[in-house]
Parts: C-alpha cells; sequence; structure tokens
C-alpha cells in the first residue's frame, strides 16, 4: 500500500500538541522569563494618570449624588418649589371638579347634566360644520379691491392666519368658512375673480370671525401676511375690532355616503 497522504486544506493548520510535558529545568527557565519583565517608565506613568483619573471620577459623581438639592441657588430652590406647589394646585383643583361631576352625574341630576353636555357638544359641532348663524367678540375686516389684485393664495393666507389666532367662526362675503371650503379662481383667469366654495367674491367684501378681537387682529397684522400682501398689491383693509360680530351665512348640514359611525362598544 501506498504512503497515507498528508491532510491539506484547513486541516493542515491545526497545531499540535507537543508529545511530552516541559522538564522541572524548562519550567524554571519559562518562569524566571516571565518574571524578568519590566514595564517601561512611561507605561508605568500611563498607568497611575489613568488610576488616578478614575478615583476622581468616580469621586465625583459621588459628591454630585450626595449633594442634590444643597447645590442648588435660592433663586432656583424657590422657582422649583413654585413650580410644584403650582403643579399641586393645579391637581386638585381638578379632583375637586371631576368629583363635582361624579356627585352630579350620580345624584337626582344626573340625566340632567348628561342633557346638558350632549347639548353642548351639539352646539359646538354645529358651529364646527357651520350649519347655525353664531355671534360674539371678533373682526370685521373689510377689503376693497378695484382692481383686483387680491389672488387665491392671500385669501389662504387670510383664512389660515383667523384660524391660527384662534378665530371659532369665520365668514367671508357670504360664505360661511368651513374646514371643507376651498378657494379657487373662477373662468381660470389671473386676478379678480376669487371664488369661496364656488361664489365669487366681488369687491369691496367682509371678512367676519367670532373669536378674542386684539389676537384676531394681530394674527392679520403679522409682517407679511393678508394685510401686507394685500396692500403691498395696491389694495386697501380696514380692521374693526368689536365686542359683538355676527357671522349669519350657514351651511347645509352634508348627508354622508360612505362614512357610518362605529357602534359603541360595551365597556367590560
Amino acid at each position: 500500500m501506498g504512503a497515507t497522504p498528508r491532510p491539506r486544506g484547513p486541516l493542515a493548520r491545526i497545531r499540535r500538541r507537543p508529545e511530552s510535558d516541559p522538564t522541572p529545568a524548562q519550567a524554571r527557565r519559562r518562569l524566571r522569563a516571565i518574571t524578568s519583565l519590566r514595564m517601561a517608565p512611561g507605561q508605568v506613568v500611563a498607568a497611575v494618570i489613568t488610576a488616578l483619573l478614575g478615583i476622581a471620577l468616580v469621586a465625583q459623581v459621588r459628591a454630585q449624588d450626595e449633594a442634590g438639592l444643597s447645590q442648588l441657588r435660592e433663586s432656583e430652590l424657590v422657582a422649583l418649589l413654585d413650580d410644584v406647589s403650582g403643579r399641586v394646585d393645579a391637581l386638585q383643583r381638578e379632583v375637586v371638579e371631576l368629583e363635582a361631576d361624579r356627585r352630579q352625574l350620580q345624584g337626582q341630576q344626573g340625566d340632567v347634566a348628561a342633557a346638558d353636555a350632549a347639548r353642548q357638544r351639539l352646539e359646538s359641532y354645529a358651529i364646527l360644520a357651520g350649519t347655525v348663524p353664531v355671534e360674539g367678540p371678533g373682526i370685521t375686516v373689510v377689503v376693497d379691491d378695484p382692481d383686483g389684485v387680491m389672488t387665491q393664495t392671500m385669501l389662504l393666507d387670510a383664512v389660515q392666519e383667523l384660524r391660527d389666532a384662534g378665530a371659532e367662526a369665520i365668514q367671508v362675503g357670504n360664505v360661511r368658512v368651513v374646514a371643507s371650503s376651498h378657494v379657487g379662481v373662477a373662468g381660470g383667469a389671473a386676478a379678480g375673480t376669487v371664488t369661496l366654495d364656488g361664489a365669487v367674491l366681488v369687491p369691496p367684501f367682509r371678512i367676519v370671525a367670532v373669536g378674542e378681537a386684539h389676537t384676531l387682529a394681530g394674527g392679520l397684522a403679522i409682517p407679511g401676511g393678508f394685510l401686507d400682501s394685500l396692500r403691498g398689491a395696491g389694495a386697501s383693509a380696514q380692521v374693526v375690532e368689536d365686542e359683538q360680530v355676527l357671522v349669519d351665512a350657514v351651511r347645509p348640514a352634508p348627508d354622508p355616503r360612505w362614512a357610518e359611525p362605529v357602534p359603541a362598544t360595551p365597556s367590560s
């Protein structure tokens, strides 16, 4: 038979264990070689500095943990105490209101209270949907644009600025502004025939908004906003704040074609 072939590939790189243990003399020589190793001076200095930095870091963390509030200034402590006190007062007021609501709902007036709550929600939804006329404090903006320079963007800016300022109801001309309102241009003209929900806005027209009057007026007066753009294009607008304005344009309640309410799931 021929000679056994030598292993090839990865097996050829496996190191074999020594056939016998080292002699006592060999072991002593290896031990003396290990103990004779010495660290260079630079290595010793680096090790000492590393150890000192670790000790200092641990000491600093412990000092900060132990210091706590004692390291805060008097003004910081007062501000912290005021913040905590304010939160406690707010939570106590909320507890009192919730307890009063619970007693009212559990007592003989529970049905009346539930009916009042439902009526208030219905009124809020009707105002948001624009299905009822509303009145309250607000502003009236009279826009005079004989040359028809107002654009879609300007009107969109006006509506958005009023909404951002907290307007609860908006009317432009004879059109009530709601969530589904859209601004367009009649006949594709570039200017002078801006439409709101398909109705052409013929100058001069009024913008009426219900809300905090001063805040609404300030929202329209921001630099680069509706009033700046309108006046810069050559038109004019007059803003009047009033304690009582009327938004009398209404929208018919839409009949949903596709959406259906999800049945209430009984609580377990």
